[in-house]
């Protein structure tokens, strides 16, 4: 095998595991949303033991990446192909910890408290799930048109995102005597929104990639 296409073939590799590390923090933050909506405890304590993979499949990653650099020291697409990849990946473990903080609310709200999690928390994580598999389609096939829908999307998801803040400021203001229960909610839907910020680096990283230029897609 010549020296070239074993690179290619570990480039291919490190691509698999980066959308790998991707379809896991899909699966953790529509898990964890199920969790708190359905007061399902062992479901969010399993999550939250569960961290460590993730953070060790980023470090794979990194690992990976840097040993390719070190040996094959390439050059132009290729170099991008793997920073990228070290960028992408932090960002997918970052995605991972906002599903374990999810579930960590869970857990302090328990299975019997006195407030229903607001409607919208579930469409915010429809919409960031979304984000996820354009992201992937992006990155997989180098295509910069996937990373501007992200910044669309990410718009949607700030938008929610307000409306549920409105909607719980106004809530405490009523029962006050609930509010460390509705801000956990409240946190839950922050780290939803911090969730689809990072899938708007992602899509950053992806420009970068493809162009070799850097870009703000929240300008």
């Amino acid at each position: 095998m010549t020296t070239r296409r074993f690179f290619n073939e570990e480039l291919q590799q490190l691509k698999l595991e980066v959308e790998g590390l991707a379809e896991d923090t899909k699966n953790v933050l529509s898990t964890s949303v199920d969790a708190l909506y359905n007061s399902d405890l062992k479901t969010a304590q399993r999550i939250i033991d569960e961290d460590h993979v993730y953070n060790e499949k980023e470090q794979h990653i990194n690992d990976s990446a840097l040993i390719m650099i070190a040996k094959q020291q390439p050059v132009a697409s290729d170099l991008r192909r793997l920073i990228a990849a070290i960028k992408i990946s932090s960002d997918l473990e970052r995605m991972a910890d906002h599903g374990k903080n999810i579930a960590k609310a869970t857990l302090f709200l328990g299975d019997d408290h006195p407030i229903s999690v607001h409607p919208t928390i579930r469409k915010m994580m429809e919409n960031a799930v979304s984000m996820v598999d354009i992201a992937t389609k992006g990155y997989h096939n180098e295509d910069i048109s996937f990373a501007k829908l992200l910044a669309e999307k990410d718009d949607k998801v700030d938008e929610l995102y307000g409306q549920v803040t409105k909607d719980l400021l106004e809530l405490t203001a009523n029962n006050p005597d609930q509010i460390q229960y509705i801000m956990q909610t409240a946190y839950t839907a922050r780290y939803i929104e911090r969730f689809a910020d990072h899938l708007t680096n992602i899509g950053e990283s992806i420009l970068y990639l493809v162009k070799g230029v850097s870009y703000d897609l929240n300008e």
